[in-house]
């Protein structure tokens, strides 16, 4: 298990370009299983969860040329089926939850998948009926196979249908969507995920030559074709780096110009750091967060406590609600976390609130802090990365701590940052890696 060290208190100056997309990353490959021709994507982020993902299409036989570090080009020409059987495939689909988006693909070109319980963060129950409700309609039949905890998915040929989805996931819907661009006749999805990821991942198949309308709406039509082909496809800037960058700018009393943001898709995020008090100021397709000495959380029209709250899109993600709970620690004023989707995102609370944070966690979803407005900072101590976002929290409370901090299981950090201590030490952080 690594760890990094961090002396904090340091101020950090200079541009910070933020990787692609990771969430959109895992979705995109997952689709170049859709064709046997080649599908190149560029802007990948060199993380953990998405090598493991590239890593798992390779053990099924799709072809990975690297053209550059951060171009790839696949091709599922050549797919050994059988593969999915293994124990080498199970346990490495189970140590990443992106992994479930292989099914979609695999039903609609081949009528055949088996689904393991995915893994990822250890942030409270997240359920997989979407998937299954959506696939079900479409024609796939689930079958359990005891002696191996899973389920085999097939079918005879997939149909087009009409469903409603109770939940708008992200994964759920981009799994629905791969299947149904080839299945037999028209899909309306109503109640689809809406998110960046999913308009780029609709943008991409289209250019496969999937037919879909209405992307970029909660309200999809697919009409189904019989084969596609290959394309080249760029990854967004991460959204979800981008909001560290400007959560991190303010705790550490920094000036940073944050580059190529791709700004019409952060929908609400440079407006919820706004109403904790910071400036977002755009310069072309770039952010610049000046100097902050202060900065006050707004209140509602009628005088009582800000609430932040995750939503889904194009509400604010829920990705970014641990940056914002600890922004808000150095913040003049109090504001009201509210995180609605995950039960145990916020437990990470209790060492913020060992290194000086006021905060008192009222219940599994809700937090209250108390803003110190820079009057008493933070102090550096020894914790530990519970997930991807709560470990980037607590790294940003580390820099604009007092003295030095130790983080451990940084591992769950490489999931979701590209050599973030690099990165940062380049602009005046100090990070060191053991």
């Amino acid at each position: 298990m690594s760890s990094f060290i961090i002396q904090g208190g340091r101020q950090l100056r200079g541009t910070i370009h933020p990787q692609g997309a990771k969430n959109e990353a895992l979705q995109v490959i997952c689709a170049c299983l859709l064709t046997d021709e080649k599908v190149t994507i560029e802007n990948i982020p060199d993380i953990r969860d998405v090598n493991h993902l590239i890593e798992l299409l390779e053990g099924m036989g799709v072809r990975v040329e690297r053209n550059t570090p951060a171009t790839v080009t696949l091709q599922a020409d050549d797919l050994n089926l059988d593969y999915l059987r293994s124990d080498e495939f199970r346990k490495k689909s189970q140590s990443l939850r992106g992994s479930i988006m292989i099914l979609g693909p695999l039903l609609g070109r081949f009528n055949v998948g088996y689904l393991h319980q995915p893994g990822g963060d250890k942030i409270g129950r997240r359920r997989l009926d979407t998937h299954y409700v959506g696939l079900t309609a479409l024609g796939a039949h689930f079958t359990y196979l005891p002696g191996e905890s899973s389920f085999k998915v097939w079918t005879k040929q997939l149909k087009g249908s009409y469903m409603l989805l109770d939940e708008a996931s992200v994964t759920g819907t981009a799994n629905i969507v791969m299947a149904a661009v080839l299945a037999e006749g028209t899909t309306t999805i109503f109640n689809a995920a809406c998110e960046p990821y999913v308009l780029q991942l609709c943008r991409m198949l289209n250019a496969m030559g999937a037919r879909i309308k209405g992307v970029g709406s909660n309200l999809l039509s697919i009409e189904g074709v019989t084969r596609l082909g290959g394309c080249s496809h760029k990854l967004l800037p991460d959204m979800i780096e981008v909001g560290s960058f400007i959560g991190m700018a303010a705790m550490t009393r920094s000036e940073l110009t944050i580059s190529g943001v791709d700004l019409p898709q952060l929908g609400l995020i440079p407006e919820v750091f706004r109403r904790l008090g910071i400036k977002v100021q755009q310069t072309g397709n770039d952010l610049l967060i000046p100097y902050h000495d202060h900065y006050e959380v707004e209140t509602f029209m009628d005088g009582s406590i800000m609430t932040i709250a995750d939503a889904p899109w194009p509400g604010f993600t829920p990705d970014l609600i641990s940056i914002a709970l600890v922004v808000a620690i150095q913040a003049k004023g109090s504001v009201l976390i509210h995180q609605k989707m995950f039960e145990s995102r916020l437990f990470f609370v209790d060492k913020l609130i060992d290194m000086g944070a006021r905060i008192i966690l009222c219940d599994p979803h809700r937090a209250t802090v108390i803003g110190l407005d820079h009057e008493h900072p933070l102090k550096g101590i020894d914790m530990t990365s519970p997930d991807i976002r709560a470990g980037v929290a607590l790294l940003i409370a580390a820099l604009s701590a007092e003295g030095k901090s130790v983080i451990h299981n940084i591992e769950q950090i490489d999931r979701g940052y590209q050599y973030i201590d690099e990165r940062l030490n380049r602009i005046g952080a100090s990070i060191q890696r053991q």
